[in-house]
């Protein structure tokens, strides 16, 4: 969960406590936040439920749109995972930055790089996974939350890339322990790609800002970086 969905939590548990303490001296009927209160969660079931959690998507990219440095976070992030597929010729077929415009492309959550992962799937469900392709997977995974530690040193999001690695795990039926673990070296290795390929990171950043076509990102990349 990142910043925003914190603070929006946060907020609304505020407000609503608030109302609690205040309805008696303004009259306020209990009911109102109580109402508001089983609104809010049924809503947010149905959301998770039938939407897939589409809707809060939505809604948290509708706030973010007033804020430029999560705005520039989020591209920044993305062109992290960007660049590390590239390099690591895991193909990237599209992007999109935000919920919006994920929803417009008929696609589900808040956006994000989309890959080529065909041959990996088959690799998954022959059994043939290598440890190469594992390591290749885990770092393009991490190489968001890299980008976000290299560019500001912290990190908000992620937590869908986590979640990625960990079920990897889990159908290899690995130890819990081992992923955290594995998620740490990624994201050293991430970052180390990225630090060593910066001209290429700035120029696909300006590049996604500017919704640049897939091709022309993609021939940035490969015009300003070598092959892993």
């Amino acid at each position: 969960m990142n910043q925003l969905s914190l603070n929006l939590i946060a907020i609304t548990i505020f407000a609503l406590v608030l109302s609690s303490l205040l309805g008696p001296l303004v009259h306020l009927s209990p009911a109102v936040p109580a109402i508001a209160i089983a609104t809010i969660l049924g809503l947010g079931t149905i959301d998770t439920w039938s939407f897939q959690g589409q809707g809060r998507a939505l809604l948290l990219d509708s706030l973010a749109r007033f804020s430029p440095d999560h705005r520039d976070r989020v591209i920044r992030h993305e062109a992290g995972h960007f660049l590390a597929a590239q390099l690591l010729d895991i193909p990237v077929t599209g992007y999109t930055l935000s919920a919006w415009e994920a929803w417009r492309q008929g696609q589900a959550g808040a956006g994000g790089v989309s890959f080529d992962t065909e041959a990996l799937e088959a690799e998954i469900a022959g059994g043939t996974l290598s440890t190469q392709t594992i390591d290749r997977l885990c770092t393009v995974w991490m190489a968001g939350v890299a980008a976000e530690d290299w560019v500001y040193g912290n990190t908000e999001g992620g937590g869908d890339d986590r979640a990625k690695l960990g079920l990897l795990w889990q159908q290899l039926r690995r130890p819990a322990t081992e992923a955290q673990l594995k998620a740490r070296w990624a994201m050293l290795q991430a970052k180390t790609l990225l630090e060593a390929n910066q001209s290429a990171y700035d120029a696909l950043v300006e590049a996604m800002q500017n919704r640049q076509p897939i091709q022309d990102c993609v021939a940035i990349v490969t015009r300003l970086t070598s092959p892993v």
